[in-house]
């Protein structure tokens, strides 16, 4: 009827003799391995062009020196020299015009960080000044201005 179910011990035991045996089986193969095989002959770099084929001095058994030779070749080429335009970070905004130091004075984040303390408290005393030119200005269009008598005959109030 149903087979006797194996239990999980022999089971184990049994998958890794398994196991064993077909490793060493592969061990006593002999393979080719990589301290057999031979870099592929390789053009000189002075004939390399950018439509070389590279693909060989990524070999492993090709030499550090010799392989960053052969990229720095082919990275030369002004095909990988332009940026992206839709790239953020890869336009040079260090061109631009400095900011006015007119203008500079006026920015409460360059005034804590960029300014000494002298240069500071000139800054909030300009500051102040002209604040207090201001009011006197506000205070002088005030008093130019008309009063409205409260009981003025015929008028109605708004």
């Amino acid at each position: 009827m149903a087979q006797e179910k194996e239990n999980f011990l022999g089971r184990w035991s049994r998958v890794k003799l398994e196991q064993e045996q077909r490793s060493q089986e592969a061990a006593s193969v002999p393979q080719k391995t990589e301290a057999q095989e031979k870099p592929p002959d390789l053009p000189p770099l002075d004939t390399l062009t950018p439509a070389s084929e590279f693909a060989g001095f990524m070999h492993p058994k090709v030499e550090d020196a010799l392989r960053r030779a052969a990229l720095k070749k082919l990275f030369a080429d002004p095909h990988f020299n332009i940026p992206d335009p839709y790239e953020a970070y890869s336009g040079d905004w260090t061109v631009g015009e400095p900011i006015p130091d007119e203008m500079m004075a006026t920015l409460n984040q360059a005034r804590l960080h960029l300014f000494s303390d002298k240069q500071r408290e000139e800054a909030d005393a300009k500051d102040a000044a002209e604040a207090q030119a201001k009011a006197a200005e506000e205070q002088a269009k005030v008093a130019e201005q008309p009063t409205p008598k409260d009981d003025e005959p015929g008028r109605q109030d708004t």
